[in-house]
């Protein structure tokens, strides 16, 4: 199994890519990963002895966050997501693995790998970590705009990840929406519901946002908008919380000494609300397997990254995905 890693995406590159991977390589010595950039750029990050099982394929350009991504795709051919991408195209490697330009890669997957059949358009997802473990939102950014087919099929696409990669047996399917009667809602979800009702899902209805945080579904379908809304909302209030936390029982000497005490329990805490524990997920409905991971990923999410793409590549999900929509 050959992973192409994007070393040159993300605020930590080339550094924290290296460094991901090289914990990948030695904690997988089965799989082979292809560090895709500038090896003059990755050289003061790796170590003497390399391991075997790690390669490099130069690319001389990065897309910056701030170009117009497909401008750049079709531009910047030798850019390191392109030359990645094109790897999984051309069969040289099963999975791509970035932390750049969420847009970048889209661009590079739609052009370079096309869409599965039957998908109209792809769909980022991403895990949401919750006390009853990581649940899918889906879309969280791919298109602003969909169609009620459109989210019927994210729903199918999430729910055959969620069961195959997270390992949720008869996943729960749910439609964002303002309220939880079948009526609620814009033109779009009302539309949406009777679509994702009569699919071979368990769809259990519309779930409110308050639903989100507490995992009553699975996975979540909303269009990018709404979805890119709700994921930025989670990652700003869990970061709000934890530093209100640390400050108020740490204010005074006795609220440090029991500070003490629930250290241990607010550590768990942070670990299950880490994205870094799951790393990245899959820009699904492409023709390939392409992991994306967050922007502001370090060493751990780049690993977890990598990780998650193998078990995709294992799992065939690719073919998943086509075998299991409707015909």
């Amino acid at each position: 199994m050959k992973i192409a890693v994007d070393a040159m995406g993300g605020d930590y590159a080339p550094e924290e890519i290296v460094k991901g991977a090289l914990m990948a390589s030695e904690k997988s010595p089965d799989l082979q990963l292809i560090l895709v950039g500038s090896k003059e750029k990755m050289q003061p990050f790796l170590t003497n002895s390399l391991p075997q099982n790690l390669s490099f394929y130069e690319a001389t350009e990065v897309i910056a966050m701030d170009e117009h991504p497909a401008n750049a795709v079709r531009k910047k051919k030798d850019a390191s997501i392109v030359v990645a991408t094109r790897l999984v195209k051309q069969g040289e490697a099963d999975a791509v693995v970035s932390a750049g330009s969420t847009g970048a890669q889209m661009a590079a997957a739609l052009l370079g790998l096309g869409r599965i059949k039957g998908i109209e358009r792809p769909a980022i997802v991403t895990v949401l970590p919750t006390p009853e473990g990581g649940k899918l939102i889906l879309d969280v950014g791919a298109n602003m705009d969909a169609t009620p087919e459109q989210l019927c099929q994210y729903g199918q696409m999430g729910s055959i990840y969620a069961g195959k990669i997270l390992g949720i047996a008869n996943p729960r399917v749910g439609l964002l929406n303002v309220g939880s009667e079948e009526g609620k809602g814009n033109e779009l979800t009302q539309k949406a519901y009777p679509l994702l009702k009569a699919s071979p899902v368990n769809f259990i209805g519309n779930v409110e946002g308050r639903d989100v945080p507490q995992g009553k579904a699975d996975v979540i379908v909303c269009d990018g908008f709404a979805g890119n809304i709700l994921l930025k909302m989670a990652e700003g209030l869990a970061g709000v919380l934890f530093q209100q936390i640390k400050e108020k029982i740490t204010s005074n000497t006795v609220r440090r000494l029991g500070a003490l005490a629930v250290k241990p329990g607010l550590k768990e805490i942070a670990q299950m609300m880490d994205y870094a524990e799951y790393g990245g997920a899959p820009l699904l409905g492409v023709n390939g397997i392409s992991i994306i991971c967050h922007g502001s990923s370090k060493a751990k999410a780049i690993f977890n990254g990598i990780r998650v793409a193998g078990e995709c590549v294992q799992v065939r999900l690719i073919e998943q995905i086509r075998e299991d929509l409707p015909k």
